[in-house]
């Protein structure tokens, strides 16, 4: 037993665990701790609140007392610390080298830790000066010392989790509120507090899931509005925030999560693991290619173009390597047990199965393995965009996470084709209907589930479903660019380019194919997201990838919820229509419970055929029946209802009436006296009984 006077080797020279920095209560001291394999040379700067230019505490570390392994520690009393308030790093080490030597090391720079749990930007912050050789002092992002711990009072927090009723809902924090038509207190607009103030909205529209685009700290100075270039992965942004001080920015984030819960509503990130905002040769030195390039990042072995791009965003992050799999898993972890989110969503998640070489590794590639051993992350929703940049495509059964939900592009191409009025198209609705069972079999072998695939017509990536009936070309020149690439749309104006000035009769046949895709994606078994604003026709004017727009072309303009306020009450209507009807969505296939037909008994799967009609018995889940007949032709098309007497069934949606019509609830339904029904061009019709 160590002498109780006799100090711990920890308290003297630091503890390499955890990594970061963290207040030791009962030393009354501050634990630094940061991971550098290949540097020779670390030194700890701290920085008082009105100077951060000039350290006021300088520690150079000593490799014989300071480094166990490969990571660099120290720990100073609160005392020596000497009131400063930020921190940051500058690492030296051997130049660049052949291959696994990819080094970035440049001692001028001074470096965030990747773990700081929240970020301060100086008043001459420059990603200018992190980009050019030298001195980037008073211009670099430096972490916050955690003098408080920010304790918060979770109360009765209880994470809700859904499955029937999981409805996802797509939301940009910024552009949920930015716009002055949010009727949210200027002050909140844009921020984690302005979501907590549209709760009500959310509630009423019966959305059980947000999926929040990125959050995490990314580059203010890059004119990135998505936020999909991440420079830390424990801080949330700070400008979604009130105000920067570190306590406010984890706690208006918590507060959010907790009111939503409160609400019955998870809180699923969007995540970017799979590369950062540092960029290739050329980008900045702010973090990772400062402390240790050669672990974070992959090389391509390619002297001109030596960062790996297999994210479109010039770096990847090297995943095969444990100490990056450590950093992903830590940050999810401490999102999930400090933050209390309820999922993620990743980001190219294809990345993740390529090798230190840049090839795929579908069989076992470590971090999918990693995170589904880590017992905190096993009740998570884990979501994967099954691709990426560089033409993987791993959608369904190709993926190696077995148990992952993730963004079903092929329901989103099919859905967008049918409803333009592509012909030959019932085949394949017939698959993306029933839950892409092609994708995700549930055969002895595999034995997916239907609600693994997510289901949507649009998403940020690409034409909001308004854009998809008002364009036929993209509009992206507020990018410097146009017609680029991006999702992969099948739009079409409805004969009359644009949304403005819009003749009455386009206009409602526009709403009439909107309702189609909100019908289809609710009827679909899977799990249904859908992005912010498509409710009430939030149009982006034809902008397909408006990734740096910052201003009212992304921004929700709220006034459209009035103007079209019919879509809205479909839409509503039609989620809650979802939610009182379990059997659309089930924890297994449809098999014997679902009878296809066409217009008449048999399904017509010829080359020019536009009509299917089904019928989906609910017995098995103590639900009534529902017959479904489809018509994506021009024309109206009489349909036999194959099943039942007359009188039996009741009609309880038509895209084609005008609201209130199109949708009512069962005790408002109209009762079908006859064995036909003729279903109009371009729309649904479903009957219950």
């Amino acid at each position: 037993m160590r002498s109780p006077n006799r100090p711990s080797w920890a308290s003297q020279e630091g503890s390499p665990f955890p990594l970061g920095v963290s207040f030791v209560a009962e030393d009354d001291a501050f634990n630094f701790a940061i991971y550098s394999k290949h540097s020779d040379r670390v030194t700890l700067l701290l920085f008082a609140d009105d100077e951060t230019q000039h350290p006021i505490v300088r520690v150079e570390f000593d490799y014989l007392r300071h480094k166990t392994g490969s990571i660099w520690h120290c720990r100073l009393s609160s005392a020596e610390v000497d009131g400063a308030t930020f921190y940051g790093y500058q690492i030296d080490g051997p130049p660049p080298g052949e291959a696994f030597e990819f080094h970035r090391f440049d001692y001028e720079k001074i470096l965030l830790d990747p773990y700081a749990h929240a970020v301060h930007f100086p008043v001459g912050f420059s990603r200018e000066a992190a980009r050019r050789p030298g001195s980037n002092a008073g211009r670099a992002a430096l972490g916050w010392l955690p003098h408080g711990q920010c304790h918060f009072d979770w109360g009765d927090d209880v994470r809700p989790r859904h499955d029937s009723d999981l409805v996802i809902y797509e939301l940009h924090v910024r552009g949920f509120t930015q716009h002055a038509s949010s009727d949210v207190d200027s002050a909140r607009r844009g921020t984690f507090l302005g979501v907590c103030d549209k709760i009500p909205y959310l509630v009423e529209l019966g959305v059980t899931a947000v999926e929040l685009m990125p959050v995490f700290q990314f580059d203010p100075d890059d004119g990135n509005y998505w936020g999909y270039m991440p420079l830390a992965l424990f801080a949330p942004h700070h400008r979604y925030t009130s105000h920067p001080q570190m306590c406010r920015q984890r706690d208006e984030f918590r507060t959010m999560v907790k009111e939503l819960h409160a609400a019955g509503i998870e809180v699923i990130l969007d995540v970017v693991y799979n590369h950062t905002c540092e960029g290739d040769d050329h980008g900045p030195v702010y973090s990772f290619k400062g402390i240790d390039n050669s672990t974070y990042y992959v090389a391509s072995g390619d002297q001109l173009h030596p960062f790996a791009n297999h994210s479109g965003t010039g770096n990847t992050l090297h995943t095969a390597n444990r100490t990056v799999r450590r950093l992903v898993v830590d940050s999810m972890r401490y999102w999930v047990e400090v933050m209390h989110v309820d999922g993620f969503r990743f980001d190219l998640a294809s990345i993740f199965t390529r090798d230190t070489e840049g090839n795929i590794n579908a069989d076992d590639p470590p971090i999918i393995g990693q995170i589904g051993a880590e017992d905190e992350l096993a009740c998570v929703r884990l979501i994967a965009e099954p691709w990426d940049a560089s033409g993987t495509f791993q959608l369904g059964k190709s993926f190696p996470g077995m148990q992952w939900m993730q963004w079903n592009a092929n329901f989103r191409e099919c859905l967008q084709r049918f409803v333009r009025g592509d012909r030959g198209m019932v085949g394949e609705l017939m698959t993306r209907v029933y839950g892409s069972c092609d994708l995700f079999p549930d055969d002895r072998m595999f034995a997916y589930r239907p609600y693994q695939s997510v289901n949507y017509i649009a998403s940020h990536d690409g034409f909001t479903i308004a854009d998809l009936v008002s364009y036929a070309t993209k509009s992206n020149w507020a990018n410097g660019e146009n017609n680029t690439d991006g999702a992969s749309e099948f739009s079409c104006n409805c004969g009359w380019e644009g949304c403005k000035d819009v003749p009455v009769d386009v206009l409602r046949n526009r709403k009439q194919r909107v309702k189609n895709f909100f019908a289809l994606l609710m009827l679909s078994a899977g799990t249904p997201m859908f992005r912010m604003g498509d409710e009430f026709l939030n149009t982006q004017n034809g902008n397909s990838n408006p990734y740096n727009q910052d201003n009212e072309t992304n921004w929700l303009d709220w006034r459209q919820a009035e103007t079209n306020h019919d879509m809205l009450r479909f839409v509503r209507m039609m989620i809650a229509f979802r939610k009182a009807h379990p059997s659309i969505c089930r924890s297994r296939f449809w098999r014997d419970d679902i009878k296809w037909y066409g217009t008449d008994h048999l399904v017509d799967l010829s080359p020019g055929s536009t009509c299917l009609a089904y019928s989906l018995h609910g017995a098995t889940e103590r639900d009534s029946d529902l017959y479904v007949m489809i018509n994506g032709g021009d024309d109206a098309a009489t349909f036999g209802i194959q099943e039942g007497s007359p009188g039996t069934w009741r009609r309880v949606i038509e895209t084609s009436l005008p609201s209130p019509n199109d949708i009512v609830n069962e005790s408002d339904s109209t009762i079908i006296d006859d064995t036909t029904y003729s279903v109009a061009g371009h729309s649904v019709v479903v009957l219950m009984r």
